[in-house]
């Protein structure tokens, strides 16, 4: 069972994400908080496998409890995943360095939401989808980029660094095998191992660290 915890000041948002979360068996919504403070001490009361946070939060808004939850090292498992707008929500970029698994418009359609939610909860980033590639590539794009401060990606063979590239421009498992010419396996395997190697929580953190390495720039994958 996938435990799920809202957070998100606007009472109707939470009831509608809670009606399509509950008619499905392998999830279950075991918290409801209204703001930033409140999410943290549900995360930490209940340690659900998801937290889906709005990043305009009273109290504490979305990005500094998401900084919070990530940096907990008794909730190691516990997975964010920001609920956003289009406009202006400068601050995904910084979620992202947050600790945040994804984003998820508010707007999203019942079927993105159960997906987001179970592809987060296994440990993946929701990285893939096309918005999220936007936002990705904008906000990476205005953000002050620096030389990896480490030799980290010394560690990396030259395939494991190709990957990277590929993680980084929001590319799926299969969808980099497709491009290696890797079965889904292979490619599975090589950002398993990649993580392992640069000691990140998640691939969204792998895509941070292929911007500020100076790897690859927003829209570079043609």
């Amino acid at each position: 069972m996938i435990r799920v915890v809202l957070a998100d000041d606007q009472t109707l948002v939470r009831a509608g994400f809670r009606s399509i979360l509950s008619d499905e068996e392998d999830l279950e919504v075991v918290g409801e908080a209204a703001d930033g403070e409140q999410a943290i001490a549900l995360a930490r009361e209940l340690r659900p496998d998801v937290v889906l946070m709005d990043i305009r939060m009273p109290v504490l808004d979305g990005l500094e409890a998401t900084r919070r939850i990530t940096a907990d090292e008794r909730l190691e498992g516990v997975r964010v995943v920001i609920l956003t707008t289009f406009d202006a929500d400068d601050h995904v970029y910084g979620a992202l360095r947050a600790g945040a698994s994804g984003f998820l418009v508010k707007d999203t359609e019942p079927m993105e939401l159960l997906h987001a939610v179970r592809v987060v909860a296994r440990g993946d980033a929701l990285i893939a989808p096309a918005v999220t590639r936007r936002l990705i590539a904008e906000f990476a794009g205005r953000a002050e980029r620096r030389p990896d401060p480490s030799p980290r990606l010394n560690a990396l063979t030259e395939r494991e660094r190709e990957v990277l590239g590929l993680v980084g421009a929001g590319l799926s498992n299969d969808e980099i095998a497709g491009r290696l010419v890797l079965s889904p396996a292979t490619a599975k395997t090589h950002v398993s191992r990649i993580m392992t190697k640069l000691a990140v929580r998640d691939r969204a953190q792998l895509v941070i660290l292929a911007y500020e390495s100076g790897m690859i720039t927003p829209g570079w994958l043609a």
